[in-house]
This record gives structure tokens, C-alpha cells and sequence, in this order.
């Protein structure tokens, strides 16, 4: 991937200094277990990690290591500037043509965990978007373990994560967030191969494949094998290899981001259209 050519943002903010504690990572495969674990017992998977971690979550609370400063200049922040520039260039652009204003979000680096709006998180949550600051946060060690656990190796892979989580920053100032916290509080059903989280996870596959194609009109970036390694990343992490992994078996009723086929077809379905009449995920028998 050609990644050099996307234009850096200003939005990234670097907290890998901040001081915050060296804690302890759980695997992919741990992290999913854990969700199961909470979703079973009616309990939020983010407060369980977050209590792994040491600390429990607080909702609400403020981010407490963020530096004002840009990144640091470095291959790893730099490729992370390059991908959500070109983001922001993407839904700028595709915002303006339906007449509405795209609000950039920001994306924290941290190390361990670190303090959101939406409480404080290790990391062993993953990459995660907060829509209570409506920033993405990422732990750049988590490339490391989707390279050497999942053998998901590749730029564009990691490019395909930080675009996933962007995507949520899309479905908040849509208001498509805001339509599932509402069924939420309304008792409809959330996670199950057919629940709106894994519909939800699903369109933001969707817009990261949209992303994929402006980004690849605009810059010729993609080199041979870079789709590959995007949708290996998004195969690599379905709910059912998860589970398999992790549990010997496939558990559907629990699952909140889709399997590795929904994740890869929709992903591709983004990437195929460009565009946002591809990814209405909630109004579709077929996942």
C-alpha cells in the first residue's frame, strides 16, 4: 500500500507518553469471551474489561492523557495521520455532496489504558470508537496481535481497522447510533446473528469499504494482495472464528459483530459500490 501519498491529519493525538500504567492484554479470542461472558450474565463487557485492567470503568469521565500535540513523527503515527486524512478527505467530500457538514473525529494512541468519555479502557478492548467524545482510540499493539495470532498481516489491514472504527463516527453523525441506543432502551434485541449490533458492526464494515474505494479512485494506492489482506482482517475476526477459537463452538445468539463471510461480504460490497445505498445493513434479510 502507497500509503505515503494520503494527506496527514491534524486530529491524531499522541498519548502513548502519557504515564498511564503498562497493563496487561488479553487476546482477541479472550476479549470475545468476555463480551460473551457479559452479554450472558446482562452485564456491559467494556466495565468487565475495563475491571481486568485494574481500574472500572467510569462513565462520563474526562480524558486525563491526551497531550494537545500533534503525533509524533514516527512511521507508525504517520501512517496513522495518512489513513484518517484520507478519511476525513473521503466523508468531507461524500458528506458535502448530500448537502450536510462532515465534523472530523479524533484518533487517541495510546498504551495500556486510557481515559474516554466512555470510561476508562485497557487495552484489551481493541481499537474502540467513543461516541460521547466522538474520538477513536487505538492501542497500536493490537496490529501486532492481529499479525501474529491471526496471521492478518498488512498495511491495508490495519488501514481496514482504523477505517471500521471511523465508520462509527460516521453512524453517529448520521444518527444511526442514536436510532440503536433508542431500541435499545426499548428492549429490542441487540446481539444474535440477526440483532442490530451485529447490523450496526456490519454497515461500518460497509463504510470502511466505501472509504477504500475513494481513497483507491482518488489515489491509486493499492498495490497487489492489499484487498487480500482487508478482508483476511475482517475474516480473521468474525464472531464464529472467535468463538470457535475460543470455546470449541459457535454460539449465534451471542454474536454482535457478524461472522467472518458477513464480515468480508459487506466490507466488499462497500468497496465494490462506493457508496452509501450499498451499506443499509438494517433494512436487508440477508446478512
Amino acid at each position: 500500500m502507497r500509503w505515503e501519498r494520503g494527506r496527514r491529519s491534524d486530529n491524531v493525538v499522541d498519548a502513548r507518553s502519557g504515564g498511564g500504567r503498562r497493563v496487561g492484554r488479553l487476546s482477541l479470542g479472550g476479549i470475545a469471551a468476555v463480551v460473551v461472558i457479559g452479554l450472558l450474565m446482562g452485564q456491559d463487557p467494556l466495565q468487565i474489561l475495563g475491571q481486568l485492567a485494574g481500574q472500572a470503568v467510569q462513565p462520563g469521565a474526562p480524558s486525563s492523557q491526551q497531550s494537545s500535540e500533534p503525533a509524533a513523527n514516527d512511521q507508525q503515527s504517520e501512517f496513522v495521520r495518512a489513513i484518517l486524512g484520507d478519511t476525513e478527505d473521503t466523508w468531507g467530500e461524500i458528506f458535502q455532496n448530500a448537502g450536510q457538514q462532515y465534523r472530523d473525529p479524533k484518533l487517541v494512541l495510546f498504551r495500556g489504558q486510557v481515559r474516554s468519555a466512555c470510561g476508562v479502557a485497557s487495552s484489551a478492548v481493541g481499537p474502540f470508537y467513543c461516541p460521547g467524545d466522538q474520538q477513536v482510540y487505538l492501542d497500536l499493539d493490537f496490529f501486532n496481535e492481529l499479525e501474529q495470532r491471526f496471521s492478518a498481516a498488512g498495511d491495508f489491514a490495519q488501514a481496514y481497522v482504523i477505517a471500521h472504527e471511523v465508520g462509527h463516527h460516521v453512524q453517529t453523525l448520521l444518527g444511526v447510533s442514536a436510532k440503536v441506543d433508542a431500541a435499545r432502551q426499548r428492549g429490542q434485541k441487540m446481539e444474535g446473528d440477526n440483532g442490530l449490533l451485529v447490523r450496526q458492526e456490519l454497515q461500518a464494515d460497509c463504510l470502511a469499504g466505501v472509504w477504500a474505494n475513494s481513497a483507491q479512485r482518488r489515489l491509486d494506492w493499492l498495490e497487489d494482495g492489499d484487498l487480500e489482506e482487508a478482508l483476511n482482517a475482517a475474516n480473521a475476526i468474525g464472531d464464529d472464528r472467535l468463538q470457535k477459537q475460543t470455546r470449541g463452538q459457535v454460539v449465534p445468539d451471542s454474536f454482535t459483530h457478524g461472522t467472518s463471510a458477513q464480515r468480508m461480504r459487506w466490507f466488499k460490497a462497500g468497496f465494490d459500490n462506493g457508496n452509501l445505498s450499498s451499506c443499509d445493513t438494517f433494512n436487508t434479510a440477508r446478512l
